[in-house]
């Protein structure tokens, strides 16, 4: 996160935020009065490491250009005045004081209100500032992307600086991975860890307890180009998301159990593989012997932890997934023990960088797509129809990115391809399928790591 209040403009140049001055001017507009300040939150692109940061494993993202902007202006009063530059999203008003977040029918507004209510929280504050703020965003919406997650982070940065307060970037992005759960999503962290820990130019290995961020330096002659399949997919309106969580916290449980461990101490499947002392390829192993490939009733799963069905929905699922029968515990944590070796593999060759880096890391990348898809289920036909189309015109790895079930992918392409890789995706993607956003700039474009979040203040 950085501030600056002198050199406004210079600021804005250097950051690549061109859109504030017209964000203020649509502000003054909207509020008849100034904004006192700016932040900006981007979304990020996960390279590889899909559905793994809530099992405790590292994960390495890159930020991206594409952005969440606020404008904002602290009220004397507890009114909240929230807008949005998009007209498909209405404005909403409500009071400071009183927070109400809808996890049945989640709505973008409620995605600031977790930011906010985080904050307020955090600090016990008894009388929150009032704020008129105004919203832009790039990062398409429900596209993988992480637009959800920067707003939330957009918004804690907007309640800490209206309120006056403060916190290093490692305890924001915890605080805001905790405050994202207010909407009922049970993620890992990784979104908001890269929003506030990304750097400019290079990529980030992200690891969790303690969290911690790693430069990792891309390889040069490839550039990483992001695709929206336009399919979207709200985590927080489905259970999608949320069962896969619960089934590797099923699966945890079991293998712990299946090993001698406390299987109530534990929640993660990092932590048998800690608790055991193993290798993640020797947990691969501890998979194929404890588990079957067949579908688990949760009668099955509760007998063998010697606990009720109705125990085991009260205390171990998550709300929205209660009314869940059955749960794949062998593909989920196959899944992941081989996606995590994956990411550690992925570091490995870029450190090293090998004469055939370029293609040992698109293999990766082609590998964690097919796991998504075959083990953890995650794709969708348009997401794999897309991932086809780009390795057909020569990207070298390619896979989906973000939660899945629609959204974008992301693929790794010889720079000097480039030109014809992105004309040859749109007139087979695009042109030839019945996708509603067709050929909107933001549904097709290269990528480059760009900066964490930031606080803009008025010269």
């Amino acid at each position: 996160m950085r501030r600056t209040t002198a050199a406004f403009l210079s600021a804005i140049k250097s950051a690549g935020v061109l859109g504030l001055l017209k964000l203020k001017k649509t502000f003054v507009s909207k509020f008849k009065s100034t904004p006192k300040f700016y932040v900006r939150a981007p979304g990020r692109v996960n390279l590889i490491g899909e559905h793994i940061d809530y099992c405790g494993y590292a994960v390495l993202p890159m930020a991206i250009e594409q952005d969440i902007l606020i404008a904002a202006e602290p009220l004397s009063t507890p009114v909240m005045h929230l807008a949005n530059t998009n007209p498909l999203y209405s404005d909403f008003s409500t009071n400071a004081n009183n927070i109400q977040i809808n996890q049945t029918k989640p709505l973008w507004h409620h995605y600031f209100l977790c930011g906010f209510k985080g904050i307020e929280d955090n600090f016990s504050l008894d009388s929150p500032s009032g704020l008129n703020c105004l919203i832009e965003g790039t990062v398409p919406p429900s596209s993988g992307l992480s637009s959800s997650s920067a707003l939330v982070c957009c918004a804690a940065l907007v309640t800490i600086v209206a309120n006056g307060k403060t916190l290093p970037k490692v305890e924001l992005a915890e605080l805001c991975t905790k405050s994202e759960r207010y909407i009922g999503t049970e993620g890992g962290g990784m979104d908001q860890s890269i929003c506030f820990l990304a750097e400019k130019g290079t990529a980030k290995l992200i690891e969790f307890s303690p969290l911690r961020a790693t430069d990792v330096k891309l390889p040069r002659g490839v550039v990483f180009v992001i695709a929206n399949s336009c399919v979207e997919m709200n985590k927080a309106a489905t259970s999608h998301f949320n069962i896969r969580v619960m089934e590797c916290r099923l699966a945890t449980k079991l293998l712990a159990k299946s090993r001698g461990l406390d299987w109530k101490a534990m929640a993660k499947l990092q932590d048998v593989q800690v608790k055991l002392k193993l290798s993640l390829e020797e947990m691969l192993t501890v998979v194929e012997e404890v588990f079957h490939p067949e579908p688990y009733s949760i009668e099955e799963i509760g007998e063998y932890l010697g606990i009720s069905s109705k125990d085991l929905r009260s205390q171990i699922l998550s709300q929205n997934t209660q009314g869940v029968t059955t749960f794949k515990l062998y593909q989920r944590a196959k899944h992941v023990y081989s996606e995590a070796a994956r990411v550690l593999e992925f570091k490995r060759i870029c450190q090293e960088a090998p004469d055939d880096s370029v293609q040992l890391l698109g293999d990766l990348m082609n590998q964690s797509h097919a796991s998504c898809k075959d083990l953890y289920e995650c794709s969708c036909p348009e997401l794999d129809q897309l991932v086809d189309i780009c390795r057909q015109f020569e990207a070298v790895g390619s896979r989906l990115t973000g939660a899945g079930w629609g959204g974008c992918t992301v693929s790794m392409v010889p720079t000097d391809k480039l030109e014809q890789f992105l004309i040859n995706v749109k007139e087979t993607y695009y042109k030839n399928t019945d996708q509603k956003l067709a050929l909107e700039e933001n549904n097709l474009f290269a990528t480059n790591p760009s900066d964490g979040a930031m606080v803009f203040f008025e010269a």
